[in-house]
């Protein structure tokens, strides 16, 4: 119901990467509250954008979003809202093929490397919701 960082912080601290924590008064989408435990099941984090807002604020861990395009700030947006890749390619028409490339594009510009132990998707989205 109300944002706990402490408890927040315990949370993402381990290796799973398998996460979940919503607040049920800003869930605005009966869907997307019904679908989390099977995404979290299937190995996603997902986060309400507060959550991640209030773990951050005033942290500094902002990233130049400047060299973005208006349509990846679009779909950069979306996933701050925790839509997957195919709900993204659903709101914006375009194809699932696309969006990926949108995704590839943002880790790119915003110099997100793979790596073992961060989610680039969680990390795009903390730069996003600290600009």
């Amino acid at each position: 119901m109300y944002v706990e960082t402490n408890y927040a912080r315990q949370l993402l601290a381990g290796d799973t990467g398998a996460v979940g924590y919503l607040l049920k008064d800003r869930v605005a989408e009966v869907s997307d509250f019904l679908t989390a435990p099977d995404r979290v099941a299937a190995g996603e984090t997902v986060l309400d954008p507060e959550v991640v807002r209030q773990l951050f604020a005033g942290t500094g861990r902002t990233g130049s979003l400047a060299r973005l395009t208006p349509r990846e700030r679009e779909i950069l947006g979306l996933m701050a809202q925790g839509r997957s890749n195919s709900a993204i390619a659903t709101e914006t028409f375009l194809s699932a093929g696309s969006v990926e490339k949108y995704v590839t594009s943002i880790f790119g510009k915003l110099r997100l490397l793979p790596s073992e132990g961060h989610n680039r998707r969680v990390l795009a989205v903390l730069r996003y919701l600290d600009s």
